[in-house]
């Protein structure tokens, strides 16, 4: 081994350093590896500081789902607070009416004529003999259970059709009122499923879907055994073991308390 003072092992290393930036010869061609190594390092250290000024000392990968969960959780606070001061609002429209019907003939008949189709439109609550439906999906499954041969995770939940097909038959079966998840039905109520949970009227319900139903409790009864949605459900029970219970009892149906404003309608033919 060659030892040697400081200032000649300086003057090496410059020669050396030197000798490198100057072309050589064809014989002496750099291998290609040599010039893209450089390369490469210096694109990865250009990843790297365009990463971190990005990040700026967070997690790029930041798990986003309780942040998701808590606007969630603050627009429901919301929805609900502005449900309270419409209802608020109306009540001193309705208060407002009433005293002014004392003095006004007009309105007075007006508001008797809004007065005896309320019930008929939904606005009173009702109670009676009638039929509760309650419609499930099937039970969680443990990883070392496996599907029904041909089924998927779809078949083991309820379906927007499973609900349009019962109340589509207690209607047909003569139902006088009907509720869902507590919520009136009227005739502009629309079902609606995303995913495996019911948004009805702006609101989202998850199972189990509760329908209940006031009339002829043996009608109802034989309109959902003739409806074919329902038998279609019926056999999903039995096959995926999905949720499906009648029962006849005296129920009550809660008046209507959403906005009853319509954004568009139809004159039929």
């Amino acid at each position: 081994m060659e030892y040697t003072s400081g200032a000649a092992s300086w003057q090496k290393v410059l020669r050396r350093a030197v000798a490198g930036l100057l072309p050589r010869r064809p014989r002496q061609r750099r291998p290609g590896w040599s010039i893209g190594v450089p390369l490469i390092a210096a694109a990865a250290g250009l990843l790297f500081t365009t990463t971190a000024t990005t990040a700026g000392g967070t997690a790029l990968r930041e798990d986003r789902r309780p942040q998701l969960t808590q606007l969630i959780e603050d627009r429901r606070e919301e929805v609900a607070a502005s449900e309270l001061r419409a209802a608020r609002l109306r009540a001193e429209v309705e208060s407002e009416t009433a005293a002014l019907a004392n003095t006004d003939r007009p309105i007075r008949l007006q508001q008797e004529r809004a007065d005896a189709s309320r019930q008929a439109a939904g606005f009173t609550a009702l109670a009676g003999n009638g039929i509760t439906i309650e419609l499930n999906d099937a039970p969680p499954r443990r990883d070392d259970q496996p599907l029904p041969k041909g089924a998927s995770n779809d078949d083991l939940v309820v379906h927007q059709g499973d609900v349009q097909a019962v109340v589509n038959a207690l209607w047909a079966g003569g139902a006088e009122a009907m509720s869902i998840m507590n919520v009136r039905v009227l005739s502009t109520s629309a079902v609606r499923c995303v995913g495996n949970t019911l948004l009805l009227h702006g609101r989202v319900y998850s199972p189990p879907f509760k329908i209940v139903a006031i009339g002829d409790p043996d009608a109802l009864r034989q309109a959902l055994a003739a409806s074919e949605g329902v038998r279609l459900f019926k056999e999903a029970v039995d096959h995926y073991q999905l949720g499906y219970r009648e029962t006849v009892s005296r129920v009550t149906v809660p008046a209507f308390e959403d906005s009853t404003s319509l954004r568009s309608a139809k004159v039929p033919r």
